[in-house]
């Protein structure tokens, strides 16, 4: 018999070096990130500091380092001082029940646009997209007498009672801001990149549109709905103007209305970097968990069509 020898051993690649380019790219990016994230550290080290010791950080480095005399007395006094987590509660229904919502009316609206045939929905589309360069500030005060005239079913001494005005409620944070021209448009475009062959071979089995919708388009259009989820939650969380204008009563008022409260009498600066970092964090968290989701979904649903 004869013995096959085994092949000599390739020697391994060194590793390329990275460019100078290439290292002052990164070294810029490392910069601009850090310039960006000071706001932020100083107001979560700040919501640990005193007053006299956040105004006396000031002039230097300390005022965006853990130094000094620090406690949870900020964050004690904040539910002190305001109902926060009544606050907080209010501003996670209202913004769960929107993006829900949001994601099922505008994907429902957009698979019309994009998968029926019917005459006119080019018109319909440019309209809907027209709808964006209106700004908000043009047709609140519009909004706040028309949602003051509609209807509404209350429960009353065990029996549902039709009342007038939407006013102080939750259903007038929520309600007006479910439909949304850029969710219909980035549906729109998504939906016009899957095949519409899928269409038709659901209707030879026996599929209704709304059968396709549910279980064809929508198990299809992950990217999308995370992109929606996202651009729908962030308005609603941070929502001060409207809220403002229509709520009244304390136990429905969102977190961002809270802020008013330490602007009241004596304003403790140090409370207020503890409530905003409160109400910060926890979106940021959100955001830097699903980065990377979001910029995909971002990618994947913006220019096709």
């Amino acid at each position: 018999m004869t013995s096959v020898s085994p092949a000599p051993a390739r020697p391994g690649r060194r590793p390329r070096r990275p460019s100078p380019r290439r290292i002052a790219l990164q070294a810029a990016r490392i910069a601009l990130a850090l310039f960006f994230s000071f706001p932020i550290v100083f107001m979560l080290v700040s919501s640990f500091k005193p007053d006299e010791q956040i105004f006396g950080d000031l002039d230097g480095i300390k005022a965006f380092l853990p130094v000094g005399h620090l406690s949870l007395d900020n964050y004690t006094g904040v539910f002190e001082r305001v109902p926060a987590m009544r606050f907080l509660l209010n501003s996670l229904v209202i913004s769960a029940i929107t993006v829900a919502l949001s994601i099922f009316i505008n994907s429902l609206a957009a698979f019309a646009l994009s998968r029926m045939r019917w005459r006119g929905k080019k018109i319909v589309l440019t309209a809907v997209i027209a709808t964006l360069i209106v700004p908000f500030e043009t047709f609140a005060l519009p909004m706040v007498w028309w949602v003051n005239q509609l209807p509404w079913l209350q429960l009353e001494g065990g029996r549902l009672v039709v009342t007038e005005g939407w006013l102080d409620t939750y259903q007038v944070q929520i309600l007006p801001f479910i439909g949304n021209a850029l969710f219909i448009f980035l549906f729109h475009q998504y939906f016009q990149s899957i095949p519409k062959e899928l269409d038709e071979a659901a209707v030879i089995d026996g599929a209704s549109w709304f059968g396709i919708y549910w279980r064809i388009v929508m198990p299809l259009s992950g990217p999308a709905i995370a992109t929606v989820a996202i651009l729908a939650f962030l308005p609603m969380w941070n929502q001060y103007l409207w809220p403002l204008m229509v709520v009244q009563s304390e136990d429905l008022r969102p977190v961002m209305v809270g802020i008013d409260y330490f602007f009241q009498l004596n304003p403790s600066w140090g409370e207020i970097m503890a409530y905003s970092s409160m109400i910060t964090v926890p979106v940021l968290a959100l955001f830097v968990s699903f980065q990377r989701a979001f910029v995909n979904s971002i990618a994947s649903s913006g220019v096709k069509g």
